[in-house]
């Protein structure tokens, strides 16, 4: 049986906490691997201009910036895979990362999920959990192979969710509370058969028996719409942090914030977090790439086994 490959950093997220942290660990000579769900899918992606990062010379989207980081990053030899992580293995000299797809090892690992998460808000959401509702298509889209299905969110995620499950669904209703997606005007999305796109309408209450078997809806109007289908996958953001696939491993504020202290080292050694997965006090770019390029060099230092961190100037 072939030995996994052993990194020496694996970073969690691909925002700029994480891209910068891949930048410095892998411009070090770290062996190092970046895990992100979508490239398209965090707080930066979304915003539409960028004015204020230093050394822009004109204002950039989001997005564009993101694309910036992930080319400097791969550019140094950081490794990028796009893929969910789902599950951790922390307390061991070997760390153990959880996807879909398969498994990781790495000597260290820095968390950089950022905060976008949210809590069940729908009526009927956290009851219908696993009989209906699910938040990972990829994950149970084959369940529901010649059915009626929901896919609430306007994002670039959503859109990529709803794609798959056309693949297995008779039906894909993508719901957006909006005017529009935010998605170029030449995706996929548009062009698929099965997918209907219903915009500025919003879900009110997720309702069946012993299962999903309605959704209903709210728009503009006073009139509820009721839909009958058998599944809903929701993709809405929230500001909370995103640490549910940790399932406690490392220690959180009440909040559910990462803590760390100024080195954004978490309380299990080898453990990092950076960005605003630790609830910083001002969310900002800047503040979030400085907080990978710190995470970055006490994870080396962690490795070599250093005194003190090595200071990266040129």
């Amino acid at each position: 049986m072939a030995q996994q490959e052993l990194y020496d950093v694996i970073i969690i997220g691909g925002g700029p906490a994480g891209l910068s942290a891949a930048q410095y660990a892998a411009r070090a000579k770290l062996k190092t691997l970046v895990l992100d769900k979508s490239a398209s899918a965090g707080a930066l992606a979304y915003a539409a201009k960028i004015e204020n990062y230093p050394g822009l010379e004109k204002p950039l989207s989001g997005k564009r910036l993101l694309d910036i980081f992930r080319k400097q990053a791969r550019g140094f030899g950081a490794e990028l895979k796009e893929a969910q992580v789902i599950g951790v293995n922390l307390h061991g000299v070997v760390k153990e990362v959880f996807t879909l797809e398969k498994n990781y090892s790495s000597k260290t690992v820095i968390i950089a999920t950022g905060a976008m998460g949210r809590k069940p808000t729908i009526k009927g959401e956290k009851e219908f959990l696993g009989r209906g509702v699910s938040y990972c298509a990829v994950c149970d889209a084959a369940f529901f192979k010649g059915k009626k299905v929901a896919v609430v969110g306007d994002s670039e995620e959503a859109a990529k969710e709803a794609l798959h499950l056309g693949k297995f669904a008779q039906e894909v209703l993508l719901i957006a509370p909006g005017k529009k997606l935010k998605v170029e005007h030449d995706h996929d999305v548009f062009k698929s058969p099965n997918i209907k796109i219903i915009y500025e309408k919003t879900v009110v209450a997720i309702e069946g028996e012993e299962v999903v078997q309605r959704l209903r809806l709210a728009g503009k109007g006073a009139a509820q719409e009721v839909l009958e289908l058998s599944g809903v996958f929701i993709y809405l953001h929230g500001s909370k942090p995103v640490v549910d696939f940790l399932a406690g491993a490392v220690d959180t504020s009440e909040a559910d914030c990462i803590v760390t202290n100024r080195m954004m080292e978490t309380t299990i050694p080898g453990v990092f977090a950076a960005g605003d997965v630790t609830c910083t006090e001002v969310r900002q770019v800047v503040v979030a790439a400085a907080n990978g390029c710190v995470a970055a060099l006490s994870a080396e230092r962690y490795i070599q086994h250093r005194k003190r961190r090595r200071y990266d100037w040129g």
